[in-house]
C-alpha cells in the first residue's frame, strides 16, 4: 500500500497542521515520524528536552486513539528518513519548513537525496515573501508589520480527513524516553488550546495595559506551546483578525507575534546573528570578563531585588515574564558589561520556551547591536522599572522571601534603608541579602563610554 511519510519537528498537533494536511492530500495513510537528533537533543536545555518529550507522549496518545501510533527514530534525520522510505515505500516526506542555520542546511541537505516537501507552518508568513519591493529583507519592524498585517493568514483546511497508517503496520520504532514534563507547563495540545480559550474570553481585553506588569497574571503563557507547535501560528493570527485586530488589546498582543515572525524573518535572512552582533560596528565593544558577576546574576544575587527576582523566577520555573527578561538582559549587558552572547546562551539553557529566533533578536534588541534595536544609550534603571512594572512589589516578595517583609518604600532598593532599621525586618546586607554588586549609576556611564569608544574605533 503506498504512503506517504509526515516527518514531525516543531509541529507536535494533529489539527491546524500544514503539513499533515499536504501529505493528506495525497489520499493515502500517512505514517507520523519524529526522529530524535542527538545534535538537537544535546543543545537543548532539560526544561526544553523535558517539555518536547511530553509533547511526544501526548501526541503519541492522541496517535493512538486513531489507531495508530509514533514512529520515533534516533540518529541522523537523513540517514533515517533514508531508511523509512526503503521500509514504507514512501513516495515523499512531508514536513514544515524551519528557519535556524542548522535546520535549513540538514533539510537542503536531504531535499538533494530525498523527495523532502516542505510546507508553511512554522510562521504565518514565509519569510523568503518578507521583502521590500527592491526585494529586499526588511530590517525595521513597523515597516515589516504593514507587510505582514497585509498577507493572507495560512489557513488549514480541517475537513479533509487523514487517513495514518495502522499502529499494526508501522515500521519498527526505538522507546521515547520518559519525560516528567515541566512543572507550571503540562504539555500538549488540549492544554494549549485551554490556555488560548482563558486568554481571549478572559484577559486579553486588558492585554495591553497589563501585560508589562510583572505582578499580574497579564501575559497570555503560551510561548512553549507555539515554541513547539502545539498551536498553529496561523490558527491564532487568523482567530485575531476574525475578532477584530483594531480592539487595543488585541492588538496589542498580535503585535507580539508579530514580533516574532520578525525575528524569525531575521535569522532567515542574516543566518550571521546566531554568532555576532547584526550590527558589526559594535563588533569590538570591550566586554569584561567578570565569572564572579556573572554567576551573581545567574543566581538572582545581585542585590537589585528586580533583577534577582526574574533570575530566580527563570532558574525555579524555567520561564520568565517578558519584562523581566529585558530588565534582567539589561543589567547584563549594560550594568555588567558583559557580552549578550553569554546571557543570551543561559537563557536558552534555562527557558522552556527558548527559541533561538526570538531569543537572539530580544538579546540584540536589548543591547543595542541588532536590527531595529534600542539606542545603545538606553539602559534601563532597574530601581524605576521595577517601582513602575511592580508597584507594590508582589513580584519581588514572591520571588525574593528574605526581603519580602521590607515596606514598599525601600523594597525596590533595600540598600538605601538604615542599616539597623533593615535588621528590624530580619535582613542583614551581604548576608541574609546582598548589597549591589555595581552602583548602576556608574555602571551606566560605563557602559556608554565603552559603546561610544568602538562607534569612534568603527569611524576612523
Amino acid at each position: 500500500m503506498p504512503v506517504q511519510i509526515w516527518w514531525i519537528r516543531r509541529d507536535l498537533r494533529i489539527m491546524n497542521n500544514a503539513a499533515l494536511q499536504a501529505a493528506g492530500k495525497e489520499g493515502v495513510p500517512v505514517v507520523p515520524v519524529y526522529i530524535l537528533d542527538a545534535r538537537l537533543m544535546q543543545s537543548a536545555g532539560e526544561r526544553r528536552k523535558q517539555f518536547l518529550l511530553a509533547g511526544l507522549q501526548d501526541l503519541r496518545h492522541q496517535l493512538r486513539q486513531s489507531g495508530s501510533d509514533l514512529v520515533v527514530r534516533q540518529g541522523k534525520p537523513q540517514e533515517e528518513l533514508r531508511k523509512l522510505l526503503s521500509e514504507t515505500r514512501a513516495k515523499k516526506i512531508f514536513a514544515e519548513e524551519d528557519y535556524s542555520p542548522y535546520a535549513r542546511k540538514r533539510d537542503e541537505s536531504i531535499r538533494h537525496s530525498l523527495p523532502l516537501v516542505l510546507v508553511l507552518g512554522l510562521t504565518a508568513v514565509n519569510p523568503s515573501e518578507m521583502v521590500t519591493p527592491q526585494n529586499r529583507p526588511y530590517t525595521v519592524f513597523y515597516l515589516f508589520q504593514r507587510k505582514w498585517m497585509a498577507f493572507p493568514f495560512l489557513q488549514i483546511n480541517t475537513t479533509i480527513p487523514v487517513e495514518f497508517v495502522p499502529a499494526k503496520s508501522l515500521p519498527s520504532s526505538v522507546p521515547l524516553p520518559e519525560s516528567r514534563g515541566v512543572p507550571g507547563f503540562p504539555a500538549g495540545t488540549e492544554e494549549a488550546e485551554k490556555r488560548l480559550r482563558d486568554f481571549l474570553e478572559n484577559r486579553i481585553t486588558a492585554y495591553a495595559g497589563q501585560h508589562d506588569r510583572m505582578d499580574l497574571d497579564g501575559t497570555s503563557g503560551l510561548s512553549p506551546y507555539i515554541r513547539f507547535g502545539m498551536l498553529s501560528i496561523g490558527q491564532i493570527a487568523a482567530s485575531l483578525r476574525a475578532t477584530g485586530v483594531e480592539e487595543r488589546g488585541t492588538a496589542a498582543w498580535l503585535r507580539e507575534l508579530i514580533w516574532r515572525e520578525f525575528y524569525q524573518s531575521i535569522l532567515y535572512h542574516f543566518p550571521q546573528v546566531k554568532d555576532a552582533n547584526f550590527h558589526p560596528k559594535y563588533r569590538r565593544i570591550a566586554w569584561r570578563n567578570a565569572p564572579a558577576d556573572l554567576q551573581a546574576w545567574k543566581d538572582g544575587r545581585t542585590g537589585y531585588p528586580v533583577v534577582d527576582a526574574a533570575m530566580r523566577q527563570l532558574s525555579s520555573t524555567g520561564w520568565m515574564h517578558n519584562r523581566a527578561r529585558m530588565i534582567a538582559a539589561s543589567f547584563l549587558v549594560k550594568d555588567l558589561l558583559i557580552d549578550w552572547r553569554v546571557g543570551e546562551r543561559w537563557f536558552m539553557e534555562q527557558l522552556v520556551d527558548g527559541d533561538l529566533a526570538s531569543n537572539n533578536g530580544g538579546w540584540q534588541w536589548i543591547a543595542g547591536t541588532g536590527t531595529d534595536a534600542a539606542p545603545y544609550f538606553r539602559i534601563f534603571n532597574p530601581v524605576l522599572q521595577s517601582r513602575k512594572f511592580d508597584p507594590a512589589g508582589a513580584y519581588i516578595r514572591k520571588w525574593v522571601p528574605e526581603i519580602s517583609q521590607l515596606p514598599d518604600e525601600w523594597l525596590h532598593e533595600p540598600w538605601k534603608m538604615p542599616e539597623d532599621r533593615l535588621w528590624n525586618y530580619g535582613v542583614i546586607p551581604g548576608k541574609t541579602y546582598p548589597v549591589p554588586i555595581v552602583d548602576h549609576s556608574l555602571a551606566r556611564d560605563r557602559a556608554l563610554a565603552a559603546y561610544k569608544a568602538t562607534l569612534r574605533e568603527w569611524v576612523d
